[in-house]
C-alpha cells in the first residue's frame, strides 16, 4: 500500500521522511517538483502523479505538502483520506501542523507514524486510541523525560479499544459532566460571473463531534430534512444499513473529537449565495485604472456575516494600488501583486466599500482581463443548505447528557469574476 511519506515545506525542502518498507530515495520527489513548477497556486498540484515505477499521491495542508509513495495501483482517495487523517492527528496532538512544531516533536511524530501504518497498511487512526498508545506532549512530562532520560512516550500496554469489537472507542471512560456537541459546518464553493449570476455553486458539509460521555453510549441522530444530503461518507462507527433504510445516524461514538460525516450538495439543488459584490474595475491607456468594490449580505436569514476578507490578485503590470476603505484595513503586496481587504463584520445598514486608483507600468499594454476576487466569510448559527438536526437520543446508559448543536456556514473556494 503506502511505501514512504515525504513532508515538503513551501521552499521545496524535504524536512521529514518516513519509510515503512524499503527506503525510497527522496530523488523520487523530483517528479513532484516538476509538476509543482507548472502551477502558480500551490493547491493546484495534481493529487496523483505517475512515475515509471511509483505513484505519488499528495495533499497540501498548513503550507506543507504530504507526499505518499505507492508502488502498486491503489484507490487514490483512500490514500488522500489517510494523509488528511495524519494531519488531523498532528493538529490534535500539537494544536497545529506547521514545520516548526513537527521538527520540535519529531520523536512523537515518528512514533505516531509507526502506529498509524503497519507495513504500509492503516492500523490505529483514531485519536482516542492513539492517545492510549502514545501520550500527547505536555510541559511537565517534557521536564520529567529530560531528567529521567526517557525519550519515548509509547505506552507499555495495548489500548483497550484494540481488544474490543468497537476498536474506535476505549473502554472504561468516565466523565463528571456528560456532554455531546455537534458542529454542522458547510463550505460554499461558488463562481459568480460579472453580472452577478451564479455559474456554479456547491456545498461541502461536515458534522464534527466532541463526545465526552461515560460508559458505552449508543446514540441516534435524526434530521428534519435528510433528503437534502447527497454523496455522503461516514466514520466507521456509523451503522450504514440504518442510514440507508431510515436516514438516521445510529452509532457508538469514539471518545473525544472526530468527524462523523461528510456530505456534498451539488448544483442539482438550489444553493443560496449569502453575499453579493458590486464592483467596478477598469484599466485605461496611459498607465492607470480605477478600482471600486462594495460587499453586502444577500440571503443570511438575519444572521450577521463575519470574518469577511477579500483577496484580489492584480496583473504583473500593476505597480501600485492606492485604496481607501470605509471599514476594516487593506494592504497591497508589490511583489506578489496581491491586495487583501480585511473587512470584518458586515453592517447591512452601512455596506463596506473600498475604492481608489491603480498605477500601471508605463509602456506596457493594459491587462486583457480583470482580476478574479476571492471572498472569505463566516456566518454563525446558519446552515446555508437548510439542514437541521431534529433530535439526539441515547441508549445503553442511564444518565441524561447535555447536548448541543452549532451551525456554521463559511466560504470554500468562493470567486467573483469582474
Amino acid at each position: 500500500m503506502i511505501h514512504s511519506l515525504f513532508i515538503i515545506n513551501s521552499t521545496g525542502d524535504v524536512f521529514l521522511e518516513k519509510h515503512w518498507k524499503s527506503v525510497v530515495n527522496k530523488s523520487i520527489c523530483d517528479y513532484f517538483f516538476e509538476a509543482q513548477s507548472r502551477q502558480t497556486n500551490p493547491e493546484d498540484v495534481p493529487p496523483v502523479i505517475a512515475t515509471p515505477h511509483h505513484y505519488l499521491i499528495n495533499i497540501y495542508r498548513s503550507s506543507l505538502y504530504f507526499v505518499a509513495v505507492v508502488t502498486t495501483e491503489v484507490p487514490p482517495l483512500f490514500v488522500i483520506e489517510f494523509l488528511h487523517r495524519i494531519c488531523d492527528t498532528f493538529e490534535d496532538y500539537f494544536s497545529d501542523c506547521n514545520e516548526t512544531i513537527l521538527k520540535e516533536h519529531f520523536v512523537i511524530v515518528y512514533e505516531l507514524l509507526d502506529e498509524m501504518l503497519d507495513n504500509g497498511f492503516p492500523l490505529a487512526v483514531e485519536s482516542n486510541v492513539l492517545k492510549e498508545l502514545i501520550k500527547p506532549p505536555n510541559f511537565l512530562r517534557t521536564i520529567t523525560d529530560t531528567v529521567t532520560g526517557k525519550s519515548t512516550g509509547v505506552s507499555a500496554t495495548l489500548p483497550t479499544g484494540q481488544l474490543s469489537n468497537i476498536p474506535w472507542r476505549r473502554t472504561g471512560v468516565k466523565y463528571t459532566n456528560n456532554e455531546a456537541y455537534f458542529d454542522v459546518i458547510e463550505e460554499i464553493d461558488a463562481i459568480i460571473d460579472k453580472s452577478g449570476t451564479t455559474v456554479i455553486a456547491e456545498i461541502q458539509g461536515y458534522i464534527d463531534c466532541l463526545i465526552k460521555l461515560s460508559g458505552m453510549p449508543d446514540l441516534t441522530l435524526s434530521f428534519v430534512n435528510p433528503r437534502l444530503l447527497d454523496d455522503v461518507s461516514f466514520h466507521p462507527c456509523v451503522r450504514f444499513k440504518r442510514w440507508e433504510a431510515e436516514k438516521i445516524l445510529s452509532f457508538v461514538p469514539p471518545d473525544g473529537h472526530f468527524r462523523m460525516m461528510s456530505y456534498h450538495i451539488g448544483t442539482n439543488n438550489m444553493v443560496a449565495i449569502p453575499v453579493y459584490l458590486r464592483h467596478n474595475i477598469s484599466f485605461r491607456e496611459g498607465g492607470g485604472g480605477r478600482f471600486e468594490v462594495t460587499i453586502g449580505p444577500k440571503q443570511t436569514m438575519g444572521k450577521p456575516v463575519e470574518n469577511v476578507v477579500l483577496e484580489v490578485p492584480f496583473p504583473k503590470s500593476v505597480l501600485n494600488v492606492t485604496l481607501t476603505c470605509s471599514q476594516g484595513k487593506n494592504s497591497f503586496d508589490p511583489v506578489s501583486k496581491l491586495m487583501t481587504w480585511d473587512v470584518g463584520k458586515i453592517d447591512p445598514s452601512k455596506l463596506p466599500n473600498i475604492k481608489g486608483n491603480i498605477t500601471l507600468q508605463t509602456g506596457v499594454p493594459i491587462p486583457e482581463s480583470n482580476p478574479t476576487i476571492t471572498v472569505m466569510f463566516t456566518i454563525q448559527q446558519m446552515a446555508v443548505s437548510g439542514l437541521k438536526v431534529n433530535r439526539l437520543d441515547m441508549y445503553g446508559e442511564k444518565y441524561k447528557p447535555f447536548k448541543g448543536v452549532k451551525y456554521i456556514t463559511r466560504a470554500g473556494k468562493f470567486q467573483v469574476r469582474t
